[in-house]
């Protein structure tokens, strides 16, 4: 696969803290990756660097082939970020700054497509000032993706979002992505991830604890099932690395349908949460040192 990200031992300090230690990663061009980690883990800190809006200790970073930190005006228009927030708009309407943010770009999307996209457009005349905080999320948004990049940085991109404009954002990456856009997506909504990512990598203390698929992360795909049923007034649970022929045997043992029968693999969360235990543990230590 062609590599859209390359990264080698990418190392940032601040003072004595080691915001990002030593990290190796690939991103292929067209795949969704998702970065997951917890506050501080150093997330923001690797995207800054690969957006070129910070520079880094040590390490080598390629992004669409070239430095970040040495990057042509050129190759500014061939990525495109949805950063945590915006300011300074209130007096525009959204057409006016998509318009206007449009110009910069060689070949942009039609910006009445992407009002469309985003779900701007009953507030598209609107000043930014009256927009709500999901509202402003999609304009964020709108404004990422109106230079058509080929290269995407979503920031949280969802926060604020009701749980149908967050499904039909979803919708939107996926076409996107289909489009051949390549897109690396920070976010806290486990669910956003296995529902997007090709791949997601979980980060924590600056070093990368985990790469792999949604389904496959943390050997999830390998690991125990949960079976469990009601018998008697009473709820049993057993854990089986054969969950198939567990339910085969309690089939057998009842006439009808198994009560309440319910058969489950550690989610995403759970596995995610296990991972970086360690890490959030070590960090209160010294928050209460």
């Amino acid at each position: 696969m062609t590599t859209a990200i390359r990264i080698r031992g990418l190392t940032k300090t601040y003072g004595t803290h080691r915001a990002v230690d030593d990290l190796d990663l690939d991103v292929h061009e067209g795949e969704v990756f998702a970065f997951l980690g917890p506050n501080g883990a150093g997330k923001t800190t690797v995207v800054e660097i690969l957006e070129g809006f910070r520079t880094r200790d040590a390490g080598e970073v390629s992004v669409l082939g070239t430095d970040p930190h040495r990057a042509p005006r050129a190759w500014r228009d061939r990525i495109g970020i949805v950063l945590q927030s915006t300011g300074g708009l209130d007096l525009l309407t959204p057409r006016e700054i998509l318009r206007s943010t449009s110009r910069a770009y060689s070949t942009p999307r039609d910006v009445e497509e992407v009002i469309v996209a985003t779900g701007l457009t009953e507030k598209a005349d609107a000043r930014i000032s009256g927009l709500s905080g999901g509202q402003r999320r999609r304009l964020d948004v709108a404004l990422g993706i109106v230079g058509r990049p080929e290269l995407l940085f979503l920031d949280e991109p969802t926060t604020g979002f009701d749980p149908q404009a967050r499904r039909d954002f979803w919708d939107l990456i996926r076409g996107l992505a289909g489009g051949g856009t390549t897109i690396l997506l920070t976010t806290h909504y486990l669910d956003e991830a296995e529902h997007l990512a090709d791949r997601v990598g979980v980060i924590a203390a600056g070093r990368l604890l985990a790469l792999d698929t949604p389904a496959a992360l943390g050997g999830r795909q390998s690991q125990e099932a949960t079976v469990s049923w009601e018998e008697g007034g009473v709820r049993h649970t057993v854990r089986t690395a054969e969950p198939t022929a567990e339910v085969a045997r309690l089939a057998a043992r009842f006439p009808g349908e198994v009560p309440e029968l319910t058969v489950t693999r550690p989610s995403l969360e759970d596995t995610y949460l296990g991972l970086i235990a360690p890490h959030v543990s070590d960090a209160t230590e010294e928050v209460l040192a």
